[in-house]
């Protein structure tokens, strides 16, 4: 897993579409202070500081800045990808170098090819377009980590496709197939969580990514992630996010204006 810090927007340098593997079928560099991004429609490998990751069709892979990167091609190659700066303020979200983007890849590439379209004369559209990206890989991570037994993945997958409904831990045990007790010790063991502090963790994730990247309003986006009562939701920020839900939205797009 690699930190990345996504409460502001990102600088973003550069973005395009590659095509490698023509005249070579290796390619390696360093790109000193950029993270990059990638998003795959071909199969190759890419190794990253000496760690070797399988890319497929669907793939995305997020690489810090200063690693040694490799790739090692099959034939023609083409992928999409953007070069940025991380803002280095708020709490950072934990993800995979490299994971299958499956059913939302058509939607990553869909906001590059936006972003490379407005730049560069849309800088604040490029920036929103990557960062939004940036937001959706995030959120594919819980979904996709290997959870060691089936229950906790099972509830993991439920709880990720429904934050904006209610759940409770005997319906989350009941659908797991097994008993409120043991879904409660298997998910403290595999995830260091009790089962109501992940959901409280992931609502307010997601809560944090649409206050800062969309225009919903405020109660939208209480109801968005499963919390209808605003009074509820506000004194939720306060202790999960540290600020009001204005605060946060108005806190990013101080920085924006700054940057």
């Amino acid at each position: 897993m690699i930190e990345l810090h996504l409460a502001a927007p990102p600088e973003v340098v550069n973005l395009g579409a590659g095509i490698h593997g023509v005249r070579k079928r290796r390619d390696v560099f360093r790109l000193p202070d950029l993270w990059q991004l990638h998003v795959y429609n071909y199969t190759a490998e890419l190794t990253v500081d000496g760690t070797t990751y399988p890319v497929t069709p669907g793939c995305v892979s997020l690489t810090p800045a200063g690693a040694l990167v490799q790739f090692d091609y099959l034939g023609r190659s083409e992928h999409l990808y953007a070069h940025f700066r991380p803002r280095m303020t708020g709490q950072p979200s934990h993800i995979p170098v490299v994971q299958d983007a499956a059913a939302i890849a058509p939607l990553l590439s869909t906001l590059l090819r936006s972003a490379i379209e407005s730049s560069p004369s849309g800088s604040g559209r490029t920036t929103a377009e990557v960062w939004t990206a940036l937001w959706r890989i995030a959120d594919l991570t819980p979904a996709t980590t290997e959870t060691g037994h089936p229950a906790v993945a099972t509830a993991i997958a439920y709880i990720e496709a429904n934050l904006a409904q209610p759940l409770t831990v005997p319906a989350l045990a009941r659908l797991a197939g097994v008993s409120h007790n043991h879904l409660t010790r298997l998910f403290q063991h595999e995830t260091g969580q009790t089962v109501i502090a992940y959901i409280r963790t992931r609502r307010m994730n997601r809560a944090r990514h649409l206050l800062v990247s969309s225009t919903l309003s405020i109660p939208a986006v209480a109801a968005s992630v499963g919390i209808a009562d605003l009074q509820a939701f506000n004194k939720t920020c306060h202790r999960e996010l540290g600020a009001s839900p204005r605060a946060v939205r108005n806190a990013v797009a101080g920085a924006t204006s700054a940057g």
